[in-house]
Parts: structure tokens; C-alpha cells; sequence
């Protein structure tokens, strides 16, 4: 029956399908690289470290290095790596990394073949909700996409996804993780450019957990840090960053994000080979600096068009190459940061769709286990909408439920029911099994439409885009997350220079 005017506009509410898409649902069925080609790139990334070596300065950190045995050329200020030192390195980080919710619900355990997804990003502009059009990203928008995420099932952790470009760069830092850990209750991730941001990121961190103790017990902030500089270079001020998250036991994300046929090799391999390295070489560092130190390997290379030059999100390429490292931090034994869901299109369209639906099908199916970015970016990450973590959070719980991959049992082979109906039943929608298995065996997309045409044209024939933007409003009228108590919040604000209003 066609839906009545009444219900027309209705917003609807994604409902919870955990059961279904469970996060954390193991992954490894696709694999782009055969167990012969990882070792290559292994073999190749060693011999990068040992023969080409890092780029770095004189500075603290090179000295940890000379310390440790590594090889200083200080004429070209490279510091060449012997495999021993990585074997070294590899055996003590640790396998699992924790991330903790506020609410422990929505923990997180990195490592394995375990698969989340989330947001991430840098954006700095939003489509706006109410006109469509383009606009500068504000702190507010941090929070409310904050709100947004907190309310959506198929995104499981929130990596701040724009930049507040309306507050002043000495407050950014603090301010983004407010408004990011005070609008969900689920892991906040977001980076620092500064040591003393890291210091007041970690003490806020500290009184929302009740103690440092609690918040390195439950880790409810974690950081990303891109310390090189492709190819093969260390960064002065971010790798003094890097040193401080460190020190101070947060978990980190090693993040290296070379540009093939730019910063990287052409070739797809040769990008893995180099990538690898820079992992690597954060590997050694960090264990160098603090054995055990809770570290994630950061492989998110990316592709140029070669005609133009011109950064590609989007593309076959991009999705074989972030399966392939999800193949290489399973080889070593330690939790895997990457990327999926970039598009290159402006606006949330069918090009947006194929583009996020390849890439982060191939990423998770791999076993990636924290695959940021997987939600709302548009325009090569400059932007994000409102409505596309809506249409990604659909298109992520589709993913998710192929990673659960299918069970195979007694019950589910099915000989009885079968029996059953070929006996006389007729058909299988009535049996027992179906009215079952329904809401635990089917995923339903919640924003995409399986109506009759008759019954869609009825309801108003409005597109994805249109249904994703009354859920996006619907949820940020309705939905509340737990807040920071007025207690913490007030000691927040007393020690930090906290600019967003409360509530």
C-alpha cells in the first residue's frame, strides 16, 4: 500500500543492526598480495632502511637512533637502519592496542583481522546542511558531526573530520578534542600540532577519566602523527610530537601517507616497498623511545593521476593498496590504521557512491582494522556533508555484514527446510527459519530504498541524498549524547581556554 501523505516526510531513524554488521567483525577474504609478494616487501623495505636509510636532522631523536646502533651518514643526515634493529622493534609493540569509549560499549580492540570503521579527515569545508552549498568548517561543526556520528551505528569511532577554521591556531588543538569527547561517547581520535597541546590533550583526557591512571587504564583519546615527510624523511617539529604522545603512553597512529607517481614510486609495489619503510622506521623510533609504547601502523598511500598530477581518492588503485597493507600489518603481527570511503566527487552523488562502496568494500574485507576516513568526505577530503556520513554509515553496515561473511552449520545447510518445502510447503518466505533469520541473516539499509516504484513515487520520490539529509536533521534535533558532567566540565573550562558554548 502506497505510504500516506501523513508519513511522507517522516524522518527516519537508522536503526541499530549490531547483530547484523557487528563491529569488530573479522575480515581477511580479500588479498590483493600473494604470501610470496609480502615477503618481497618485506625483503625490499629492509633493504631501503639498511642501504637508502631515513632523513633525519640532527636532533634528539637521531641521537636515540646512533644510540641503538643505527648507521649515521651525517653528510647526507640519513640514518640507516639494520634489520636487526626492526626484528628488535617488531617483537616488542604490542598486538592489540585498546581504544576505550566514554560509554564502554563502543570499545575498541585494534589488532588481528578485526575491522572498524570511522571517520577522519581535515576538511575545511562543510557542505552546509540547510542551503547545499559550500562553506568554511567551524568548531561547531566538529561538534555536531560529533553528535551525528554518536547516533550512527555502521561508525564506529570518531576521528575529528574537519578543521575549526574559525578559532585561532594556539587553542585549536584543545578545542577540537572538546568539542569532539564532549558530543559522543565513542573513541576520539585527532592529532596535535604542538608538545604542549599534547600535554593539555592528555590532562583534559585525564579529568574526564577521573585520573591519568584511569585514562592510560581506558585510553579514551588517541592521536594520529605524521612525522614524515615522503620519501623517506623525518619531520623536526612533528617527529618532537610524536616523541611527547609517546612518553606519555597514549596510543598512537604512525600515519604515512605517500602519493604515487609524486612522492612515491609509480608503480604499486614500489609505493608499498616505500611506505612499508617509513612504517618500519616508526616502529624502530617509537620502541626505541619506549618498549611496548601502544603504536598502530599508519599505511594510508594514496595515487596521483598521472595526467594531471592530481590526488585520486577514488580509484582501484587506491582500494588494492590499502587491502595490500592491511595484508602487511597482519604479516607483522600489529594492528593496521588505513584509509577507505574518499571520494573525488563535491557533492554526495553516484560517483561518491561507487567510489566509497569500492574502496572501503576492499579495505575492510581485507581485515583492516581502523579504517578511517570511511565517512562523510567528499572533493578529495577538502569537504565533508552532513548527509554523507548518513549514506556511508548505510553503505559501511552493507560492508560490515560481508565481513561477517556467511556461517556455515547444521542449521544454516538447511536440509530440513528444504525437505520441507519440496515435500509441499510451497515456499520458503513462510517457514520458521525465515521469520528467524530475518533480522539476523539480512542487513537492511536504512537510507537506500527497495520500495516499488509505485509505492516510492507515492512517498515523494526523493533521492538518497534528500532521505539522508531529514535523518541528518532528525538526528541532531533528537539525539543527545551523554554529556560531561557538569563537575568535569567546569574543571575543563577553569584550566583550559574551552570557546564552545556547553550543550
Amino acid at each position: 500500500m502506497p505510504t500516506s501523505p501523513h508519513r511522507r516526510h517522516r524522518p527516519s531513524r537508522p536503526r541499530s543492526t549490531a547483530s547484523v554488521a557487528p563491529a569488530g567483525a573479522e575480515g581477511g577474504w580479500y588479498k590483493p598480495l600473494r604470501d610470496a609478494d609480502i615477503q618481497r616487501i618485506h625483503e625490499a623495505s629492509l633493504s631501503v632502511l639498511q642501504h637508502t636509510g631515513i632523513e633525519v636532522m640532527p636532533s634528539p631523536c637521531r641521537d636515540i637512533f646512533a644510540a641503538a646502533g643505527a648507521v649515521i651518514d651525517a653528510e647526507h643526515n640519513r640514518v640507516k637502519i639494520p634489520p636487526a634493529m626492526v626484528e628488535d622493534a617488531l617483537a616488542s609493540a604490542p598486538s592489540q592496542v585498546l581504544l576505550a569509549g566514554r560509554d564502554p560499549r563502543h570499545d575498541i580492540i585494534l589488532g588481528g583481522r578485526r575491522v572498524y570503521m570511522g571517520t577522519g579527515g581535515a576538511a575545511v569545508k562543510v557542505l552546509d546542511l540547510d542551503t547545499g552549498q559550500a562553506r568554511p568548517s567551524t568548531l561547531r561543526d566538529v561538534a555536531e558531526i560529533a553528535r551525528l556520528v554518536d547516533a550512527l551505528d555502521n561508525i564506529h569511532f570518531y576521528l575529528r573530520a574537519c578543521v575549526a577554521r574559525d578559532i585561532s591556531a594556539d587553542v585549536l588543538d584543545i578545542n577540537t578534542f572538546y568539542a569532539a569527547l564532549s558530543h559522543t561517547t565513542k573513541h576520539v581520535t585527532g592529532n596535535c600540532f604542538s608538545v604542549a597541546s599534547v600535554q593539555d590533550v592528555v590532562g583534559m583526557a585525564a579529568l574526564v577519566a577521573g585520573s591519568h591512571a584511569a585514562y592510560r587504564e581506558r585510553p579514551i583519546v588517541s592521536m594520529t602523527n605524521c612525522w614524515t615527510v615522503s620519501p623517506l624523511r623525518y619531520a623536526p617539529d612533528t617527529v618532537e610530537v610524536l616523541s611527547e604522545i609517546v612518553r606519555q603512553g597514549i596510543p598512537v597512529f604512525l600515519s604515512s601517507a605517500p602519493q604515487s607517481g609524486a612522492t612515491s614510486p609509480a608503480a604499486l609495489a614500489g609505493t608499498l616497498v616505500q611506505i612499508n619503510a617509513e612504517e618500519l622506521s616508526g616502529v624502530v623510533y617509537t620502541q626505541l623511545l619506549r618498549p611496548g609504547a601502544p603504536i598502530v601502523l599508519g599505511y594510508v598511500p594514496s595515487v596521483s593521476d598521472l595526467r594531471t598530477g592530481n590526488y585520486v581518492g577514488g580509484s582501484p588503485e587506491f582500494a588494492m593498496m590499502h587491502a595490500a597493507a592491511a595484508q602487511l600489518g597482519q604479516f607483522y603481527g600489529l594492528p593496521v590504521y588505513n584509509s577507505s570511503g574518499l571520494s573525488d566527487s563535491k557533492i554526495p552523488d553516484i560517483q561518491a557512491g561507487y567510489e566509497k562502496g569500492m574502496t572501503s568494500t576492499a579495505a575492510a574485507l581485507a581485515g583492516s582494522n581502523f579504517i578511517h576516513h570511511s565517512a562523510g568526505l567528499l572533493e578529495s577530503m577538502m569537504t565533508v556533508a552532513y548527509e554523507q556520513y548518513v549514506i556511508d554509515d548505510d553503505i559501511n553496515g552493507a560492508v560490515m555484514r560481508m565481513v561477517r561473511g556467511i556461517e556455515v552449520n547444521d542449521e544454516t545447510l538447511s536440509l530440513d527446510v528444504i525437505d520441507e518445502v519440496c515435500r509441499g510447503a510451497g515456499h520458503y518466505l513462510g517457514t520458521e527459519q525465515s521469520l528467524r533469520l530475518m533480522h539476523s541473516e539480512y542487513y537492511y539499509p536504512h537510507t537506500g530504498d527497495r520500495r516499488s516504484r509505485a509505492d516510492w513515487e507515492a512517498a515523494g520520490s526523493d533521492d538518497m541524498r534528500t532521505v539522508a539529509r531529514r535523518t541528518a536533521r532528525h538526528i541532531l534535533a533528537t539525539h543527545h549524547p551523554q554529556p560531561l558532567t557538569p563537575d568535569v566540565d567546569a574543571a575543563i573550562r577553569q584550566r583550559f581556554p574551552i570557546v564552545l558554548d556547553a550543550g
